[in-house]
This record gives C-alpha cells, sequence and structure tokens, in this order.
C-alpha cells in the first residue's frame, strides 16, 4: 500500500517512467501540471512565467512587423545533427529573417498523442528550449492539445514568430530583377538526406548530418555588408533549392540561369542521392539560405556571407534573366542547358 498523501497534493510528474495521457489535454490539473513541471521548466522567461492566455509585448515605434507560422511533423523526431525540437525554433525564426526582419519572439502548439512517452516529449522540449536560448528568440506562449492513440504520430509542433524590419530594408520574392546576381550560402540536400537516412536505417561512411540552424545572424550580416543591395531571401526547405528558384521567378517575372558546378553539394551527400534516386536540387535544407542581389553588391554580400559560420562555403551560382515563361534554366557541366521545373510531387514526406 502507498503511503497517505496530504490533501491536495500532487504527485511529481514522472517523466522517466510516465506517458500522454487523455487528461493531460482536459484543461485540468493534469493539464497544468504538464504544463508547469515540464513545458514552463524547459522553456522558462518571464512572459511564460505570467500565465497568461497570451503574452503582451512592446514594439518599436513605427516598426514594420512580420508574423510566419509554420508546423513540423518530421519523421523521426530525432536524427543526425538535430530534432523536432529545434527544428520547429530554427524553420520559423528562418521564416521571419526571409523577409529581413530580426525575429523577436515565438509561440509554440504542440499536438500530442495518447500514450507517448514524456521522456521523449522532455527531450523535444528541452532541444527546443536550448535551439531558442541559442537563436536569442524566446517562446513566450503556447498550447497543448492532446488526440486518442492512433490519431496521432508522437508529437507535432507548429510555431509562429514575430519579428520587425529594420528600416530602410525591402527583401522580397517580388523583387529580382534581370541581372541580379544568385547566392547561395552553402551545400544543400544535408538535411533531407540525414532525415531519410535515419529513418531508412542506412549507414554511410561518412555521417551525413542535417544542416539546421538559425539563420536571423547571418541575414543581419548581410544586409548590413551592403545597404539596399540584398533583394530578396528565402529558405529552401521542402522543394529544395530548385523550388524556392522557381517561386522568386514567378513572383517576380523573370528567369533564372544556374551554374551547375557552382552549386556546392557534399560528395556523401552526392551519392546518397544518387543511392536513393533523388535529385539533391528538390532534397529539404534547414540552414541554408538564397540570396538574389543587386550586381553591384554581390561581393560584399557573398564576403559577409562566408564570414559568417553558417556561410563558410557560399557561393554564386547564378544570374536573373529576362523571360517571360519565368524559367528556370540550367547550364550543365557539360555545355549543355536544361530547364530546372517545378517539383511535381514530394521526394521526402515528412522532413520538417
Amino acid at each position: 500500500m502507498s503511503a497517505p498523501t496530504k490533501k491536495g497534493y500532487i504527485r511529481p510528474l514522472d517523466i522517466r517512467h510516465g506517458r500522454v495521457d487523455m487528461s493531460h489535454g482536459a484543461g485540468g490539473r493534469a493539464s497544468a501540471q504538464l504544463i508547469e513541471e515540464l513545458f514552463q521548466a524547459a522553456l522558462a522567461n518571464e512572459w511564460l512565467a505570467q500565465g497568461n492566455d497570451g503574452a503582451a509585448f512592446a514594439i518599436p515605434v513605427g516598426a514594420r512587423m512580420v508574423m510566419a507560422t509554420d508546423a513540423h511533423v518530421v519523421s523521426p523526431l530525432f536524427f543526425p545533427g538535430g530534432d523536432l525540437g529545434s527544428l520547429a525554433v530554427h524553420g520559423t525564426i528562418n521564416d521571419v529573417a526571409m523577409c529581413g526582419a530580426r525575429p523577436l519572439y515565438l509561440s509554440a502548439s504542440f499536438i500530442l498523442e495518447e500514450g507517448f512517452a514524456l521522456a521523449e516529449l522532455k527531450r523535444v522540449v528541452d532541444a527546443m528550449a536550448a535551439a531558442a536560448r541559442e537563436a536569442g528568440v524566446p517562446v513566450i506562449t503556447g498550447d497543448t492539445k492532446v488526440v486518442e492513440q492512433g490519431k496521432g504520430d508522437g508529437v507535432f509542433i507548429s510555431t509562429t514568430g514575430i519579428g520587425v524590419v529594420p528600416a530602410g530594408v525591402d527583401v522580397s520574392g517580388s523583387n529580382a530583377r534581370p541581372g541580379d546576381v544568385v547566392l547561395l550560402s552553402g551545400t544543400i540536400g544535408d538535411h533531407g538526406v540525414a532525415v531519410m537516412s535515419q529513418r531508412e536505417s542506412l549507414e554511410f561512411e561518412t555521417t551525413i548530418e542535417s544542416d539546421s540552424a538559425a539563420l536571423h545572424g547571418l541575414v543581419a550580416d548581410m544586409l548590413a555588408a551592403a545597404p539596399g543591395g540584398v533583394r530578396a531571401l528565402r529558405d529552401p526547405t521542402r522543394g529544395g533549392l530548385a523550388t524556392t528558384l522557381n517561386e522568386i521567378a514567378r513572383q517576380s517575372g523573370v528567369g533564372m540561369l544556374l551554374e551547375e558546378a557552382a552549386i556546392p553539394v557534399k560528395p556523401q551527400v552526392d551519392a546518397a542521392c544518387e543511392l536513393l534516386g533523388l535529385d539533391p536540387l528538390y532534397v529539404a535544407n534547414e540552414g541554408k539560405l538564397v540570396a538574389v542581389c543587386a550586381p553591384e553588391a554581390a561581393e560584399a554580400v557573398l564576403a559577409a556571407m562566408r564570414a559568417h559560420p553558417h556561410g563558410t562555403a557560399a557561393a554564386r551560382i547564378g544570374s536573373v534573366t529576362e523571360d517571360p515563361h519565368r524559367f528556370v534554366q540550367m547550364a550543365t557541366r557539360f555545355g549543355g542547358r536544361r530547364v530546372v521545373d517545378w517539383l511535381s510531387g514530394e521526394q521526402l514526406p515528412r522532413i520538417c
């Protein structure tokens, strides 16, 4: 027989052996305990400590605001170089940063499946907290829901980010002009191949790790290096580099010409893609960006990228052309040209 407890006493959450149950999403005492002992303990900050349904915060007078939201359903939850928790932070911070904004705050919504181990949930939340602290962008409000066993897949996370655009910055996918230069911050395909190799239990001589990272510091350095010179920014996540460039071409009403030999791909990623029947151009990235720059600003921006830890392998990969058909084309290593079209389906499901 267990020892008697005092009236009103709540036994601490059994994170080591416990599992999510429906009471954790019912809005009662169990929900409050999960939030306080797991979420608030990991994500602690002054806004969460207030315990309100939302968070109030000040913004600079006259500032232009940016808001971005993203849902994260990656499988498996943990993979070489990253995990669901850090990905949920990096992905939304990067969406805000690609608008030229400085990310300020995040919100997070968790959908938990009944029976999911609390120890695994703690790993995810701890990783999320560490990523938010490293980026300097706190999670200031959130929500948790629980669905019946078999109606989810462990945990899904949706995050929303708020940021401010510095004065004089105008970054948009509709700003590319013929003659502009296309820059890429590093190797492509790392994230998608890392997730797929873990999912399929593939082993390679060299470990392939996700490139998942928050890019707002890199963006700030690029914008400072050539004020007004960065026209468009985008992080090539789902659909990869090829789809991202087609999006910008369509928005701006231009074409693009890429140089195949200039696009950096790690040899082990290239080999893995060949083995899996994938094209690295369409594989997702979570720590890379594409920039379209005015030609006179390109060298300064490229130098700033290469000076930053997340841009050491940055490269000039092509140019913007005048094309009413808005085609993205590639000059191949063999001297020909081919159209780099939209991705018609999804090569790798659930990689972000």
